[in-house]
């Protein structure tokens, strides 16, 4: 499937190995110290989602950090994968980053 400024972006938000690997929502529910699998973020700002859990279709769950308060939260795959400014994404996968606890990947 093609994503929304694919080609600007030159890679997937989410690609199609990483759909299988991300737990359903609630799936981590009461783990003191959860798995992120994914890290999203926004080269223009602060703003970073580690990604613990995903229902599939346009549902994120994770740590977002970089906004007014870092929380624990829900974003819309479909709003981040669009969020642009003159053509240009402004939400990005790290592509380099290694999954892990979020006790150790926070912050990395």
């Amino acid at each position: 499937m093609k994503e929304y400024l694919e080609g600007a972006r030159k890679h997937k938000l989410v690609t199609d190995a990483l759909r299988k690997k991300l737990p359903k929502l609630y799936s981590q529910d009461g783990k003191k110290d959860p798995m992120v699998y994914m890290k999203l973020f926004s080269p223009y700002s602060g703003y970073t989602l580690y990604v613990t859990e995903f229902d599939g279709n346009d549902t994120f769950f994770g740590y977002v950090t970089g906004m007014a308060h870092d929380e624990w939260g829900y974003a819309s795959y479909g709003e981040l994968q669009m969020a642009e400014r003159n053509g240009l994404p402004l939400i990005e996968r790290d592509k380099y980053f290694t999954p892990g606890k979020f006790s150790k990947v926070k912050g990395k």
